[in-house]
């Protein structure tokens, strides 16, 4: 039998997920904001429905039916105070911990206040009415879809979580009329597993484990991790920040990285992702699905295409799993080792550059130090290249703001006066935080390069939106050109000598490989170091070209044939003839 939905994206996600869910007991009080959703519901033989005129008593009438079936149950009603006499079963619902689910719609929110009719400011919801209150504007885009299924996948599992209870979704409606859509949209289901539960089977195929921003490992969550590899010829992909340096870990960033080329290794069948904010904008992965492992339990869909998050410890997690009876060998590892190492044999000699510091560094810090990198460019540069297998790497990934940098790495040397911690930092971070290098609580094992190139990188470098469109237009105000003495030789130096701090620096590859000795020597005397490298913008952009173009898959060389005989503006007639 065919049913139509309503033409609201709104209306049809919130629909595809109830059923993906196995939601289908709604009770539905009369109005006219919700038409859409309940017209569209009615229509699906999928639902059971029930109606209930007094918005109370239907809040009451949820609750009982959802106690004694043992399933949550929608609730819907239109705006104004309709919605308000959902307040006194909901409350009971909360402290019951029962899960119903009331979705209402509404106006355009900014008709809140201004003498509109029935439009009643229902921005803030009691904090025991509902565990989770969303708000879904009026979606007008196919690609703002995704995101929203995020959020909607988010609130229903809350439903169940911790011991479960009601939740609010209101969406913006445009009362359309038209009810033609014979199918729902696809939606990624996101299902929620804690130790409680039964668990799904590692799926077969390409498994990766993938590690955002991590604290300092346990050598019990190493051993685990490496019999998981082991197990399941999973490998796991590690850029700096995820502190992870086991025995089946890769550094994909030079892989990942590449613009013209995916490695047959990057088709991931099942990653799972543990940790928090990961360090990689450039993703060239193509993944079919995704688990989260993280005690919070949250949906955080940043790789897309998450179907599962588990909400524990990484050790209980892969503890679980590593009882089972499998050997699937370790060739995915030998397949990333092998691309990793063909990559790294194509890198030629690179501008003087902070990538060009970052590779003839890295491999120079000494045993059991601590890196802290500056965000975005300085971050992006030093994951190209390996680190002792004993550093641990850290970076102010979690607001990814400008400040901050410097005083965390001073903050965290407070801890052990006897370690070594690095630091790396454009000139506009290092500026905006160098007041933390008089604090008088500093030590002296610091060592702080400063790559000074007299702008915000980051605006200059191949990708960028504002590079690509406006070229040098970025230079004054968006990468903030030219500020702090403009690559002054002695500014700098100065203020680290008056504060006491050995100061180096060098302008060339020669002066750098002769200074960088004393910069990474565990015996640099009684005094901090701060190291200033001074670079060329131009430089800077070149040497990450080079990196992101190591590798030229045939697709993109023919692409590349083409465009230099058509011409930008031949490619965009050629695509739009072809509809691609």
């Amino acid at each position: 039998m065919e049913f139509s939905y309503s033409i609201e994206k709104s209306v049809q996600i919130i629909i595809a997920l109830l059923k993906v869910h196995h939601i289908k007991k709604v009770i539905a009080s009369p109005g006219s904001t919700n038409v859409c959703l309940v017209a569209s519901l009615q229509s699906d033989p999928y639902f059971e429905m029930y109606s209930s005129v007094d918005e109370r008593s239907a809040a009451y009438l949820a609750c009982g039916l959802s106690c004694e079936s043992g399933e949550p149950v929608v609730l819907t009603c239109t705006e104004a105070t309709a919605s308000r006499n959902y307040f006194s079963g909901l409350t009971e619902a909360y402290y019951r911990k029962l899960p119903i689910l009331a979705i209402t719609a509404t106006n355009k929110r900014t008709l809140i206040g201004q003498n509109h009719p029935q439009m009643i400011d229902r921005t803030h919801v009691s904090h025991d009415v509902a565990r989770k209150n969303l708000f879904i504007p009026f979606i007008s885009r196919d690609k703002d879809i995704a995101g929203y299924v995020n959020l909607i996948n988010d609130t229903i599992l809350e439903l169940t979580r911790n011991g479960g209870g009601p939740v609010h979704i209101e969406y913006e409606t445009e009362y359309s009329q038209e009810y033609t859509v014979k199918e729902l949209p696809r939606v990624q289901v996101v299902k929620r597993y804690n130790l409680e539960d039964e668990f799904p089977s590692i799926p077969k195929g390409k498994i990766a484990i993938i590690s955002g921003a991590h604290k300092k490992w346990s050598r019990k969550l190493v051993n685990i991790v490496e019999l998981f590899c082991e197990k399941y010829n999973a490998v796991f992909l590690a850029d700096h920040i995820s502190n992870y340096h086991g025995k089946y870990a890769i550094n994909p960033t030079i892989i990942t990285s590449q613009v013209q080329y995916t490695a047959a290794c990057c088709e991931i069948d099942t990653v799972i992702y543990i940790g928090d904010i990961s360090s990689a904008y450039r993703k060239n992965y193509k993944i079919k699905n995704v688990w989260r492992v993280n005690p919070d339990g949250e949906i955080r869909n940043v790789m897309g295409n998450q179907s599962a998050v588990f909400e524990m410890s990484e050790i209980s997690f892969f503890e679980h799993f590593c009882k089972m009876d499998e050997n699937r060998g370790t060739t995915y590892y030998e397949e990333w080792k092998a691309e990793q190492e063909k990559l790294y044999y194509k890198v030629p000699e690179l501008p003087f550059s902070n990538l060009w510091c970052a590779q003839h560094t890295e491999n120079l810090l000494p045993d059991s130090a601590v890196l802290f990198l500056g965000i975005e460019n300085t971050l992006r540069c030093w994951n190209f290249f390996e680190t002792p297998n004993t550093v641990n790497c850290f970076c102010n990934t979690g607001g990814y703001g400008i400040d901050g940098g410097i005083s965390s790495l001073i903050g965290a040397s407070l801890a052990n006066p006897n370690k070594l911690y690095f630091g790396i930092t454009g000139d506009l971070a290092f500026f905006y935080d160098m007041n933390v290098l008089g604090n008088r609580h500093v030590g002296k094992n610091i060592r702080l390069m400063v790559i000074n190139n007299a702008i915000g990188q980051q605006f200059r470098n191949p990708g960028n939106p504002a590079a690509d469109s406006l070229g040098k237009e970025v230079n004054a105000y968006i990468a903030a050109a030219g500020h702090y003495g403009n690559k002054s030789p002695d500014l700098l130096k100065h203020y680290a000598e008056d504060l006491g701090y050995l100061y180096l620096s060098a302008s060339t590859k020669e002066e750098y490989l002769e200074v960088v000795k004393k910069f990474v020597s565990l015996e640099s005397g009684d005094k901090s170091i701060v190291f200033e490298v001074f670079t060329d913008s131009q430089n800077e952009t070149e040497a990450l070209r080079i990196l992101l173009n190591l590798e030229i898959s045939a697709s993109s060389a023919a692409k590349g044939a083409i465009k230099k005989v058509l011409g930008d503006k031949g490619v965009r007639t050629v695509r739009g003839i072809l509809g691609k």
